[in-house]
C-alpha cells in the first residue's frame, strides 16, 4: 500500500520573496552546461531504452 503524500510547506517572508523572484527570473544556463546536460540525458535514455 502506498503512503500518503505529505503536505508541501508554505514559504513566508524573505524566503518566499526570494523564491518568487527566482521563479520569475530563472538563472541562465551556459552553452557548455546545456550541452553536458543533454549528453547526460541521452546517455541515460540509451541505458533504459533497448
Amino acid at each position: 500500500m502506498a503512503r500518503p503524500i505529505k503536505e508541501t510547506p508554505i514559504l513566508f517572508g524573505e524566503e518566499g520573496r526570494r523564491f518568487a523572484q527566482r521563479m520569475q527570473n530563472p538563472p541562465k544556463e551556459s552553452a557548455s552546461d546545456k550541452k553536458r546536460r543533454e549528453a547526460n540525458y541521452q546517455a541515460a535514455i540509451r541505458m533504459f531504452v533497448k
